[in-house]
């Protein structure tokens, strides 16, 4: 990077001051380039609250003014998933950001993971702030949980993002389970928590990097965000929870979808994930889908493409 000679007439004061300007100018590109890797913060405006609801207490954020809007997250991630959103809604949007139960900081109850009992965790969620009816955005496990939602409350939920995730028992439910790449759909049993304790790093690792369309989009601090909250004592035991309800999730949601969704639905599919077969998967549940891409993703869209992500769904939420 630099080419210079001791002993040279041309080497001074000035030219010592000029290679240190240049040292320090690279600390600083890369001193931004480590804070901007970090997980986004909530804004400031947005508080906390620890919210009691059927056997459960949620951690759950909130902020900002005007209609609602309930951002659920999957596996793998937290509410802290959806900062960028949050920011970019809470002015014009009360936003209400739960961490799903057994998971991130909310507390573990023994049961109640499928995903009809957590569509009951959140309404109840919007009843303790009174909040009577909300948008919705969801990805990953967040999207079984806001069909629940959305079918047995379907009148409070006026618009729907669903992101980059199938719905047990709904379309090609029984081919997607065949894939090789979902394995982690049946990895449970007695010894699955000791295979994963102390490895919580490694076991996410294999999501984010054979899940994503370029693993370096998911740097490290992020890595080791979600590693430290997953290493929580329970907290992946009740992660491989939501997946052993999908049997039950499957039964139920075969039910639900006797009655299709009537509110508008945006299916983002990411181009190196779910694609185009997201909007196919929901128009078999609902009668008002408009279909979308998140193009250079794979499954972690606000981790890889965040702008593109918020962008999009904004767009749907404000009518444009």
């Amino acid at each position: 990077m630099f080419s210079f000679v001791p002993g040279s007439r041309t080497f001074g004061a000035r030219s010592v001051a000029a290679i240190f300007a240049a040292i320090l100018t690279i600390l600083i590109v890369w001193s931004g380039r480590s804070a901007l890797a970090a997980v986004e913060p909530f804004p400031a405006a947005f508080r906390i609250e620890r919210i009691s609801v059927n056997g459960v207490t949620l951690h759950v954020r909130v902020g900002g003014k005007g209609p609602a809007v309930v951002l659920l997250h999957g596996f793998a991630d937290t509410g802290d998933m959806w900062a960028p959103l949050a920011k970019a809604l809470y002015k014009d949007h009360t936003v209400i950001v739960p961490d799903l139960r057994g998971m991130g900081l909310s507390s573990q109850s023994a049961g109640g993971y499928d995903k009809k009992n957590q569509g009951v965790d959140i309404a109840m969620v919007m009843d303790k702030l009174n909040v009577q009816k909300a948008d919705l955005v969801t990805h990953d496990i967040g999207n079984m949980v806001g069909y629940a939602l959305a079918a047995q409350y379907s009148d409070r939920i006026t618009k729907w993002v669903v992101i980059d995730a199938p719905l047990p028992g709904i379309g090609p439910w029984d081919e997607i389970l065949k894939s090789p790449m979902l394995w982690h759909f049946n990895f449970r049993g007695p010894d699955v928590d000791r295979l994963v304790k102390g490895r919580e790093r490694i076991y996410l690792d294999r999501f984010y990097n054979e899940l994503s369309a370029d693993p370096k989009a998911i740097d490290e601090a992020t890595r080791n965000h979600y590693a430290k909250l997953y290493a929580r004592p329970g907290n992946m035991h009740y992660a491989f929870e939501q997946f052993a309800a999908f049997g039950k999730d499957a039964t139920d949601n075969k039910v639900f979808a006797g009655t299709k969704l009537n509110m508008p639905i945006l299916a983002l599919g990411a181009e190196k994930s779910f694609g185009d077969q997201q909007a196919a998967i929901m128009r078999d549940v609902g009668t008002r889908v408009d279909a979308g891409i998140i193009t250079g993703s794979g499954h972690w869209i606000m981790e890889e493409q965040p702008v593109q992500t918020v962008s999009k769904v904004r767009a749907f939420l404000d009518g444009k």
